[in-house]
């Protein structure tokens, strides 16, 4: 993307509410996909902000996401006025305010060990009462209001992502072939070793070809263990991927290891990308040691 002196930030996201309800945990979670994040920033700062942020490339391609909270105490009074003057200039500004029952605010204040930014000498629940009390107006007018009691931080970030409307990225599975003698891949979150099926490379017909020709493929179809792993690693990636999802976790990778990686590992791999694509889900497929010379 090119930045030119015509382009402006065109969308600002304002995170507001309650201590202990999310704020900073949905500012990380807008700031991953790709918002430019700002903790903590004075209203009366907004519109200078956005016009300083015209020549950065996340800000003006995806937009900015700012939290705003009583720590700005009096500030606060000048978050309204802020948002007209941005709207007057085409900018898109959505409000979205945190929430949560007092119950749930109160233990994780205690969680936390944190007194309530409000000052000292004054109980978790007095510091809840009053900040409600200063953001009433605020919430009010919001255009959006989350109450994240109980929630979990996946929770919390598919909620987000849907009231924002900002489309989710597909969970993605990676699975990829490798060979053991030139090393183990570093990022892998499952490793599986197929060495035990017989090697390709010992068959002179087979020796120069690999997983993805159907003659090496054919050879290992003929070997009854084959199709029993498959079958279980099936049942196991289904199982998987559905607690994997559960938990907003966006890719997995999975390596599939034989001595070379060039035969046994290459073609399981690809059996195994056709199965979890036929789950649903997106999948890429890439073969490390394929080109390696084999031995």
């Amino acid at each position: 993307m090119v930045i030119t002196d015509m382009d402006r930030v065109e969308r600002c996201i304002i995170l507001t509410g309650l201590s202990g309800a999310g704020k900073s945990t949905a500012l990380k979670i807008l700031e991953d996909r790709g918002f430019f994040a700002i903790d903590n920033l004075p209203p009366v700062l907004m519109p200078s902000l956005m016009k300083a942020l015209s020549r950065n490339r996340s800000a003006v391609s995806m937009g900015v996401a700012i939290v705003i909270d009583v720590r700005g105490e009096d500030l606060l009074g000048d978050l309204l006025s802020s948002i007209k003057e941005l709207e007057v200039t085409g900018a898109n500004v959505t409000l979205v305010f945190l929430d949560a029952s007092d119950d749930w605010l109160v233990r994780r204040f205690e969680t936390t060990r944190r007194r309530h930014p409000l000052g000292e000498g004054i109980t978790i629940l007095e510091g809840i009462e009053r900040e409600r009390s200063k953001l009433y107006d605020i919430r009010e007018q919001s255009d959006i209001a989350v109450d994240t009691s109980s929630l979990l931080p996946g929770d919390l970030r598919s909620i987000i992502l849907s009231k924002l409307n900002l489309n989710d990225e597909p969970f993605t599975v990676i699975v990829s072939s490798f060979g053991f003698k030139n090393g183990i891949p570093k990022d892998c979150d499952y490793m599986f070793d197929v060495r035990f099926l017989p090697n390709p490379n010992y068959v002179p017909t087979l020796k120069k070809l690999s997983g993805r020709d159907v003659s090496v493929r054919e050879y290992l179809d003929r070997i009854p263990e084959k199709h029993a792993f498959m079958d279980r690693l099936g049942s196991l990636m289904e199982f998987i991927l559905k607690q994997y999802e559960n938990t907003g976790k966006k890719q997995l990778h999975v390596a599939i290891g034989c001595t070379g990686g060039r035969h046994r590992s290459v073609a399981i791999a690809e059996s195994l990308s056709k199965c979890v694509t036929d789950m649903g889900h997106v999948t890429v497929t890439n073969h490390r040691d394929i080109d390696l010379e084999s031995f």
